[in-house]
Formats: structure tokens, sequence, C-alpha cells
């Protein structure tokens, strides 16, 4: 008799392949069992700081952009000792980590959590002893379980209660690599930079609302009604009066309606401006300590300062320099670390000829590495990082 599965999909089954030519994410078979409910997810801080910054905030949301699609564009190269391998398995596999994934999306996502979360997990479908296929997965439902010794012993992806372990083996390749930036406070988990920047996205999420709710009542302060009668409102009269402030009198779509007031009323309008609060220049502030934690030049986020073309060549040298690059550089020894002992000792590294941020400076460091006489051609390769030129024959 057919199980309930069978009937619901309308065919059995097929028979499972061996364990040895299974490629598929095991994470992605539980998210798919359970795409029809309602996710639980495991409760964190960086979930709500996510939510609040990275899907309401356009300042988080085009500093992790930023940084996660300059982090992706950058071209890898593999080495075996000084020697550049073309063809290495590993980039590959970056290259085409799933099918579903590109190589920049794949990197784009690794970052992305970086930024967010502080933590980014990286699943490896393994085949006889190595890696197949690779997958981003959520940082939020992965959880640490540390050994005796202290050092992770596991990991476990959880999706709707239901949780799937990911054992560390002592040798050979792991299943799951974990990127964390340095936590000071925590063994197994990285600090998210956002968290860093929180009072200042809470004050910039808060001017964006008080600016929508002034908006929303024509543009200026609210004011107060002033009842002279010497005889006071009674409760029905106050209620009725309420109502119909708030229908016909509050909102945009009621900007600029004359206020018609019965004997004994009086409008006194308070005067309340942005200025008065600080409110530009508060927000201004808010956004760039966003920017400054993020690692993003406020100037590459159009905020207000001292906009010239020459600083901003120069902001965006140091956008490459000191986060994008560092970045990239910290993802890639990771995975060479990783993947060692299924393709032997390799290392990763970024072709700096292909950023165009950094041309001026490698055009100059050409000129200086080329004039130096005391180098031979050599010598003057390898310090542009090149080989050595191939000997004929």
């Amino acid at each position: 008799m057919p199980g309930f599965l069978s009937r619901l999909l309308g065919a059995a089954a097929p028979a499972r392949a061996p364990v040895a030519d299974m490629k598929s994410s095991r994470a992605g078979a539980l998210l798919a069992l359970h795409s029809i409910g309602l996710s639980r997810f495991t409760p964190r801080d960086n979930v709500e700081l996510a939510r609040h910054g990275y899907e309401r905030n356009p300042i988080v949301y085009r500093c992790v952009r930023m940084v996660a699609e300059a982090a992706a564009s950058i071209p890898w190269r593999a080495y075996s000792g000084r020697e550049e391998v073309a063809g290495h398995p590993a980039l590959a596999l970056l290259a085409r980590p799933n099918p579903c994934d590109a190589g920049p999306a794949f990197v784009e996502a690794l970052v992305s959590n970086l930024l967010l979360f502080g933590n980014a997990y990286v699943e490896a479908s393994l085949v006889d002893g190595a890696p197949r296929e690779l997958y981003a997965l959520r940082p939020d439902r992965v959880s640490v379980t540390p050994g005796r010794n202290g050092w992770p012993s596991a990991y476990e992806y959880t999706v709707a209660g239901d949780p799937i372990r990911y054992d560390i083996p002592r040798e050979g390749v792991s299943p799951i690599l974990h990127l964390k930036l340095f936590h000071p406070l925590d063994d197994h988990y990285g600090f998210a930079p956002l968290r860093a920047a929180q009072n200042a996205l809470d004050a910039h999420n808060s001017a964006a609302a008080w600016n929508r709710a002034l908006l929303d009542n024509a543009a200026r302060p609210s004011g107060a009604l002033v009842y002279t009668s010497p005889q006071g409102l009674s409760d029905e009269q106050f209620d009725r009066l309420k109502a119909e402030l708030d229908e016909n009198f509050s909102g945009a779509r009621n900007a600029g309606r004359p206020l018609l007031l019965e004997g004994g009323l009086d409008w006194k309008a308070l005067s309340l401006s942005p200025k008065d609060m600080d409110f530009i220049e508060a927000k201004a502030s808010a956004a760039r300590e966003i920017a400054l934690a993020m690692g993003v030049p406020p100037m590459m986020l159009g905020l207000p300062c001292d906009n010239t073309r020459a600083n901003f060549e120069e902001a965006n040298r140091a956008f490459w320099r000191q986060t994008v690059i560092p970045l990239v550089a910290r993802v890639q020894k990771s995975f060479a670390a990783w993947l060692r002992p299924a393709w032997g000792d390799f290392s990763l590294d970024y072709d700096v000829d292909r950023i165009d941020a950094l041309a001026v400076e490698r055009a100059q460091e050409w000129t200086r590495v080329g004039a130096a006489t005391f180098l031979t051609d050599d010598e003057k390769r390898e310090a542009v990082g090149y080989g050595k030129r191939a000997t004929p024959g």
C-alpha cells in the first residue's frame, strides 16, 4: 500500500542513490520538507538586528551590498608554492559551488552573513572525501556544539524544530566551514559589525520614523485645541471632538484642510522645527557612524562631507584596501586551510591587477619596480606578483 507521501506526490518515491554518490545538501532536504509550514528561527539578537538594519535601513543595506558585491567581483587564483595553478579543482568548485549558485552569488552571501551576523557557514557535500558541492547556510539556524576540549565538536542546522547534526571528524575535510569575525567575549560565535553601530542604527531609524510622522501630519508639528469657555467639555463631547479630529483633520490626505471651530474653541499651533531638534545633523551623524562600523567611507554613500573628485578617489581606494581586500583574504585563507586535506598543500589569492580601483597604485608600483636597476627581470616579476619567466625548451 502506498504511503502518505507517495499518494500526495502521485508517484512512488525513486530509489535512493548510494551514499557515496550523493552530493545534494542535507540541509536542503530539510528545507524542502518544511516549506509548507511556518519556520521557527533560533532566537538571537543578530536576527532582530539584521531585520531592523538590512531590511529597514537604507544605509545598512547599501553598505552590506557594496562590500559584498565588491568582494564577489575579485577573481581568485590558486597557487602551489609560488607557482600559479590555473586548473585547480578548488577554483572550479568555487566558480560553480552548487547547481543553484554561481561563484559571485555564493561569495556575496558569505560576506553578507559575516557583516550582518559575524558568522558565515559553508556546508560541503563530500564524495570520497573530496567536496563536490558547497552551500551557504543561514547563520541564525546554525548552533555550535562544543567538545570536551572547548573546540567545536559538531554543528547543528535547525529548521522548524528538526535539527541536522554535522560531526567534525578528526581527519579529512570537515562538512562545515565556520567563518567568523573576532568576538572578545564569545569562544564560538563571531561579532557582527552592525552590533557596534546599534545605537546609531536606532537613532537613524527613529529619525526616519519621526520624519514620516511629520509628513503625515502636513509637515508641521501638531497643535493644541484650547477650550476657553469656563464650562468644561463633557466626556461625550470630548470623545466626539477627538474622533472628528482623527477622521477629518489628521493624516497626509487631510493636509491643509481648514479647521472649523465652534464657540469656545481656539487652535494654538506648536512651533517646533527640525532645526530646533537638530534633526538633519543627528540623522547624518548616525548614518556616518553606521558607515564607519561597516567599513564604508561616508562619501561613497552620498552623505554630507567634503565631496570632491580627488577625495572620492582616495575614499574608494581606502574602501578597497581597508575593507574589501582584508575580508576577501580572510575568506580565501579559511577556504584553503579547510580544503587542503582533499587537495594537498595549496593557497588561494586574489588578482590585484583586475581591481580597477587600485589601477593607479598598481601602475605606480610597476614603475617603481621597473626602475630598480639592482633587480633582475625574474626578481621584478616576483615583486609584482608573477612567477619566473618560463624557460623555452
